[in-house]
C-alpha cells in the first residue's frame, strides 16, 4: 500500500521536533540542574527548587508519565509493563550514578542497587500506569482520566516519599530527614508539585491524543 505523500509539515515533526527537544533538555541538564557545569539558578532557596523540579522531577515525571498514559489510553496491563521498563531503567541509571558518585569521594561502603528507596523507582512506575489504568478501564471521560492521574500520582509520590524518609540509604535518609525538618514546605514542594503536574497534564494529552485517534485499537 503506497503511503502518503510528503508534506513539508512533516520535517516540522522529523527535523524541528527533535531539535526542540535535544535543545530543552541540554538546557536543563546544563544550566537548569543544580549540578551542571554552568547552572544558573542556584542550588539553594527558591532557584534551587525551582532547578530540582526542572531537572530530577522532570526526569522522573517522563519515567511515570509514559506509564501513566498507556493506563490511560490502553489498559492496566500495558501501563504496568511499560512502567517496569522505564522504572527500571531509572532504578539502574540512579542507583549506578550515586554508586559512581560515592566511589569517586572515596567512599564504597554505599551501594545504592540494594536501597529499597532506590528500587521503588521501578515499583512506583509499575503502579502509576496499573492504578490509572484500573480506574480509569478504558474511559476516555475527562473527569475520569484526571482522576485516575491524580489517584495514581498522588499514590506514588506518597509512597516514594515515605521510602525515601524511612528506608532509604543513610545519605539519602539524612539528606531526606533533614529537608523535611528544615524547610517542611519546601520539602513538600519538591516531592509532590511534580506528581499533581503529572496527574494533572498527562489525562490532558491522554484526551488530546484521542481526539485524534492517537490510541490503541481495541477489538
Amino acid at each position: 500500500m503506497e503511503g502518503q505523500k510528503f508534506k513539508i509539515t512533516d520535517l516540522f515533526g522529523a527535523i524541528v521536533i527533535p531539535i526542540i527537544l535535544v535543545l530543552l533538555i541540554f538546557v536543563l541538564a546544563v544550566y537548569v540542574n543544580p549540578g551542571g557545569d554552568q547552572h544558573v539558578l542556584g542550588e539553594a532557596g527558591l532557584g534551587g527548587t525551582v532547578a530540582v523540579i526542572l531537572s530530577q522531577g522532570f526526569a522522573q515525571m517522563i519515567v511515570l508519565g509514559i506509564p501513566l498514559i498507556l493506563g490511560l489510553l490502553w489498559n492496566k496491563w500495558a501501563g504496568g509493563a511499560a512502567g517496569f521498563i522505564m522504572g527500571g531503567m531509572y532504578y539502574v541509571a540512579s542507583a549506578g550514578q550515586y554508586n559512581g558518585l560515592y566511589s569517586s569521594m572515596g567512599v564504597t561502603t554505599y551501594n545504592f542497587f540494594g536501597d529499597i528507596s532506590m528500587l521503588f523507582y521501578l515499583v512506583n512506575a509499575v503502579l502509576i500506569g496499573y492504578i490509572a489504568g484500573s480506574l480509569s478501564n478504558g474511559s476516555t471521560n475527562f473527569k475520569r482520566m484526571i482522576f485516575a492521574g491524580l489517584t495514581a500520582a498522588m499514590f506514588t509520590a506518597v509512597v516514594q516519599a515515605y521510602m525515601n524518609y524511612s528506608v532509604s540509604l543513610e545519605p539519602a535518609r539524612n539528606m531526606a530527614q533533614g529537608s523535611w525538618v528544615a524547610d517542611p514546605v519546601n520539602a513538600f514542594v519538591i516531592a509532590f508539585v511534580p506528581s499533581i503536574a503529572l496527574g494533572v497534564i498527562v489525562p490532558i494529552l491522554a484526551k488530546v491524543m484521542t481526539w485524534y485517534g492517537l490510541q490503541p485499537q481495541r477489538h
